[in-house]
């Protein structure tokens, strides 16, 4: 996969959003003692459960690939003009 511009920036405020969504679909808060890791994890399954993210195949689905997945998700969220795509 093509690594993206500010791809590490991406996926904290991927993470940051997509708990947001989480919560607002009935996703009960993520505890203060969940790590990173695992909110990548539970987001990405998320947003592939509700088709959102194109999943990876089986034997491409690592934590890197799924922070990847969930940067450019973002990405295509934001306004063209953020200062995170340029």
């Amino acid at each position: 996969m093509k690594k993206l511009k500010n791809e590490g920036q991406l996926a904290k405020l991927a993470v940051s959003v997509g708990e947001k969504y989480a919560i607002n679909r009935g996703y009960k808060n993520f505890s203060a003692t969940d790590g990173a890791n695992e909110k990548v994890e539970s987001l990405y399954r998320l947003l592939v459960q509700d088709s959102l993210v194109q999943p990876l195949a089986k034997d491409q689905e690592s934590l890197l690939n799924m922070k990847h997945k969930l940067a450019i998700w973002i990405s295509k969220q934001l306004p063209e003009n953020h200062p995170l795509l340029s």
